[in-house]
């Protein structure tokens, strides 16, 4: 693995080629292999596929689709894929140990006035009394795996409602499972992003039971990330791949979240988010779903490092990663901008 020493030293000599502030491309049709989800929180990616933006900086992209956020961390880290947005996991972390993995950058976040993550409830454990957060102790709550962004955010419920520990996980590896054991009952409660929330909420199938930023305010909910042998070696590639994922998200923020591009902007936006979202549904129905999911994507990708430092100290505090790991081990402090 490269040494911090030499990770710098690379960088010394990738910076004369790396992207300018003009947006000159990195070279011409490189070919780039980008991770994503079909949600709405990836909007960025698709957005600058789409207008352009990975074209313009020189890059060839390839879309890669995964259903969770730990295939697509390894994935990244074997270099299989070569840039991706995920939640800060104990999967994550421990590749960033091991010196596979780095964050660069900050995507989704919360942000007051913005509707955000949502705690959701099964029609069954409402009817039973489940209309708050503060009556999760001893319920069954649904997350990926444990060591996820779903593990996060219920543990910090938990804490905050005064029974830390008290919140029954249940891992169940996909978010469709996840959809589908809530729907009839096999666990209680989940907290997901508002497009999928909402969705299922209007359509009846659970009930909403509060929001995320009550528990945790200025969360980090999604990172840009990539292997820590691509950070070091590629950074002309990786100046360009930031450079025009920012371009797509200050369309994405513009268009559905500050709401200032105007309404024909904002339907065109929609549209194209389409492809990638519920494509496999009637735009008509679709549309709604990938509106309620317009939470802010941070401008230039700059990081809420507050947020991971809290993230990271938790996942020690529960042991799920080792207790040396430092911001350091994780982020590459040469591309993020912290805010």
């Amino acid at each position: 693995m490269n040494s911090i020493t030499r990770r710098h030293a690379l960088g010394t000599i990738g910076a004369a080629t790396a992207i300018s502030a003009a947006g000159l491309p990195a070279q011409a049709a490189t070919k780039t292999k980008v991770g994503a989800l079909r949600f709405t929180s990836h909007a960025a990616s698709f957005v600058a596929y789409e207008r352009g933006y990975f074209k313009e900086a020189g890059l060839d992209v390839e879309f890669r689709f995964f259903q969770a956020a730990q295939p697509m961390a390894v994935a990244i880290a074997s270099g299989d894929v070569d840039y991706g947005v995920t939640a800060i996991s104990g999967g994550l972390i421990s590749l960033a140990e091991k010196g596979a993995a780095k964050v660069i950058g900050g995507a989704l976040s919360e942000e007051k006035g913005v509707d955000g993550q949502m705690i959701l409830a099964s029609n069954a454990a409402h009817a039973a009394g489940l209309t708050s957060p503060a009556q999760l102790k001893g319920k069954l709550y649904g997350m990926t795996t444990a060591g996820s962004s779903f593990h996060y955010m219920a543990s910090k419920i938990a804490r905050a409602e005064g029974f830390p520990g008290g919140i029954r996980m249940k891992p169940l590896q996909k978010v469709g499972a996840i959809i589908g054991a809530l729907k009839s009952g096999q666990i209680d409660a989940w907290s997901i992003v508002p497009h999928i929330a909402k969705a299922l909420a209007r359509g009846g199938a659970v009930k909403p039971i509060g929001v995320i930023a009550d528990y945790i305010p200025d969360y980090q909910v999604t990172t840009v990330f990539t292997s820590a042998n691509t950070a070091a070696k590629e950074r002309a590639k990786t100046k360009a791949f930031l450079a025009a994922f920012s371009k797509g998200a200050d369309d994405f923020n513009a268009a559905l979240v500050d709401k200032t591009a105007g309404a024909d902007a904002a339907e065109a936006m929609v549209k194209l988010i389409h492809k990638y979202v519920y494509a496999d549904r009637p735009y008509a129905k679709a549309a709604p779903s990938i509106r309620n999911g317009a939470m802010r994507i941070n401008k230039g990708a700059a990081l809420m490092t507050g947020s991971v430092s809290d993230q990271l100290e938790w996942f020690k505090s529960e042991k799920l990663v080792k207790a040396g790991i430092t911001m350091d081990t994780l982020v590459d402090p040469s591309y993020v901008k912290s805010i």
